[in-house]
């Protein structure tokens, strides 16, 4: 018999979330308070940089980087039986020393810049020291994994001369390898860093503003109202839920803890099993990553990486995002028709009318921002600045409401509410509305901080590699060795940047993976495309293989979105990653569906080729998912589900396929998929009808 969900699998699942998110230690006291103000303090000044600018050349990043090095050092323990309500000398020491050496930058930065490949033995110690504190910092809050890749690639720098064949290179001695790193715009100072220091924050601080002011509550009780009737409502209402959230956060693991913690009981409750429903929600979350107009830390870094406006970038992501959970959606659906699994009763069900009204004002800042980005076309940091601002205003409106209108009346009528603000009210009516305002403000700027800082130093240790990679050259070097193995053939180019993606997001976060694979095997594609003159748009090539790292985030063993939601589920944490790595194998397919045929990344295309091509493309999805689940009015044969699998690349096709040698016209491939798929429909009805008269 299965293991039900309690309230400690929910507290196990958002613990691993908090010590993944913000670090696991929670200080009181005066030093509580102290570490607090310095967390609100960083994310007040990225606000003001937001609205006036940033600060020139690199000194935003330093001060940055400071406040993370700090901010990681206190919130993130040296060890797992370290304590988790205090700090210890030692990282009291390390959080002084990172934050020192980081803020040398902005301190001393004329002489910084002016020294360049000729740095001072002080200014190799400090950056030396930096470095090794980037490393320390990133072990507590990201992986091991990655400071262990970024020791190899320096290791790689000074030993170049004894390697064989084409990874050889001269080496460089440790002051050129610091002073390249440290000194100069390519290494701890590039591109990861700045777009943490600019675009990154103001999202992760904007979805912060959107959690604390129930913004995330209310999308998660109005995907119920919208799906929660159907036939495995729970589970449909948890893909919805995860679609809005995912697009507001950009965070997997906070995804899954925050919408898992309703959806997978209820998805129990109706019959989905243990793994089933950690995996629905896993695989939904995962996908929120790729759903604009927030796309996680790496979406923001490749558009300053390839020099395209983020909009473009979200503009392209757009379909492949709606495909890819229109497959969730469709396997969810197939699972729960085949094994007869109910939907949510009408008392179970929140009313769609008064749970849509109860918090519409909450979308004013999503809006807001979609407006700005997409029609004003503001910067991001602009743009996500005034959102938060909008955050802020509704957070006082809905609080100065709420004491004004509602609670009254329920207090009146000695009526209960859900709103955890209610009893704030019945404890002190008279201060609410300030003190509810005030601790929601607060408590946005100082998660916002928190969240950041492990994305900060993982940013900065990135920067290590790419500038490694820029001092010796090894990015083309790659891209030659990938060719030449690959013979000059596009698809094989992809599939060993798909299993380099797999292998590396075992360990990594999706930001580093997409960094390191932007650099290693982005350049291959680009140089066979190049070669073959295919002109693949430099955004499809990026967009591929920032997908697969997605992917590889709830891959078995590392996952942490599947240990997630098995903590809250009560089911094995494998067993939950392979379930969710089967319900998100359409994102296996779409990156090599977007490479072939770029039209699903709006480019080179028109406004009535994309309203005849994405209700086509979706029904390939659900061709698709009826392969993954071998169940559409009944369960399949197997020659019926190759069929569906045939189905499902005709259908995501949007230019033809090429057959016999022959160019099949689209519109003609397409109708014969319509006809076979109707075909199917009245064979297994047939098979069915039989069946339930025998």
């Amino acid at each position: 018999m299965e293991k039900d969900v309690t309230q400690d699998n929910i507290k196990a699942g958002q613990i691993i979330m908090v010590e993944s998110e913000s670090g696991s230690r929670r200080l009181s006291g005066k030093i509580g308070v102290f570490v607090s103000a310095i967390a609100i303090l960083m994310s007040l000044f990225q606000i003001y940089t937001g609205f006036v600018g940033e600060l020139a050349g690199s000194k935003q990043l330093s001060i940055h980087l400071t406040f993370a090095m700090i901010l990681c050092f206190v919130y993130y323990p040296g060890k797992k039986n370290s304590p988790r309500d205090r700090m210890s000398i030692p990282d009291i020491i390390l959080a002084v020393l990172g934050g020192g050496c980081a803020f040398y930058l902005f301190a001393n930065y004329s002489h910084v810049v002016t020294s360049v490949g000729d740095a001072k033995t002080y200014d190799i110690l400090i950056g030396g020291a930096l470095i090794i504190l980037v490393l320390e910092a990133t072990r507590r809050s990201i992986s091991p994994m990655l400071p262990i890749i970024c020791i190899i690639f320096l290791l790689y720098a000074y030993f170049g001369p004894y390697l064989p064949g084409e990874l050889a290179h001269r080496g460089f001695r440790v002051k050129r390898i610091v002073d390249h790193i440290f000194m100069s715009g390519e290494g701890l100072w590039g591109v990861p860093l700045r777009v943490s220091a600019t675009f990154v924050f103001l999202f992760v601080l904007f979805g912060a503003f959107l959690d604390k002011i129930g913004a995330g509550l209310y999308l998660i009780n109005l995907s119920f109202a919208m799906m929660g009737k159907y036939r495995g409502g729970p589970a449909k209402a948890a893909v919805v839920a995860s679609c809005a959230m995912g697009s507001i956060s950009g965070s997997s693991i906070a995804n899954t803890v925050t919408t898992g913690a309703m959806t997978i009981p209820l998805m129990k409750k109706v019959g989905f099993n243990s793994a089933t429903a950690g995996a629905v929600e896993v695989a939904a979350s995962t996908n929120g990553q790729l759903m604009p107009p927030i796309m996680g830390a790496a979406a923001f870094i490749m558009a300053e990486i390839i020099g395209i406006p983020y909009i473009e970038i979200v503009k392209a992501a757009f379909i492949p995002a709606l495909l890819s959970y229109v497959a969730i959606f469709s396997i969810v659906h197939l699972e729960a028709v085949k094994e007869n699994i109910r939907g949510l009763t009408k008392e179970e069900t929140p009313p769609f009318l008064k749970t849509l009204f109860s918090g519409i004002h909450f979308l004013i800042p999503l809006a807001l921002l979609i407006w700005l980005l997409l029609i004003v076309r503001w910067t991001p940091t602009t743009a996500a600045s005034w959102s938060i601002l909008a955050g802020g205003i509704v957070a006082l409106l809905n609080n100065y409401l709420r004491q004004v209108k509602f609670f009254p009346i329920l207090v009146k009528n000695n009526l209960d509410s859900d709103d955890p603000a209610f009893l704030d009210y019945r404890a002190n009516p008279d201060n609410f509305f300030m003190g509810r305002t005030k601790q929601e403000i607060l408590d946005s700027l100082e998660t916002g901080a928190r969240n950041m800082a492990g994305i900060a130093v993982a940013c900065a240790c990135c920067g290590i590699i790419v500038g490694v990679v820029t001092l010796t050259g090894l990015g083309l070097k790659m891209a030659t060795l990938i060719t030449e193995a690959a013979g000059g053939n596009l698809m094989l180019t992809l599939i060993f940047s798909v299993f380099a993606c797999i292998i590396l997001g075992m360990g990594l976060p999706t930001t580093a993976t997409y960094i390191i694979m932007a650099a290693m095997t982005a350049p291959a594609i680009m140089t066979i495309s190049s070669d073959l003159s295919l002109g693949l748009p430099i955004v499809a090539v990026h967009l591929f293989v920032f997908y697969y790292g997605i992917v590889a985030d709830d891959t078995p063993p590392v996952g942490l979105c599947a240990y997630a939601a098995a903590g809250i589920s009560g089911a094995d944490p494998v067993k939950t990653g392979l379930k969710s790595f089967r319900l998100d194998l359409a994102a296996f397919t779409l990156p090599f569906m977007f490479i072939y045929n770029t039209k699903l990344l709006m480019i080179n295309t028109t406004f009535l080729e994309l309203c005849y091509m994405i209700p086509v493309c979706i029904i390939g999805m659900f061709c698709w998912s009826v392969f993954i689940q071998g169940y559409w009015i009944i369960k399949t044969y197997f020659l019926e589900r190759i069929a569906f699998l045939g189905l499902a690349f005709l259908l995501v096709n949007p230019r033809g396929i090429s057959l016999m040698a022959l160019e099949i016209n689209q519109h003609l491939v397409n109708g014969l998929a319509l006809l076979t798929m109707a075909a199917i429909y009245l064979w297994q009805k047939s098979r069915r009808t039989r069946l339930e008269s025998a």
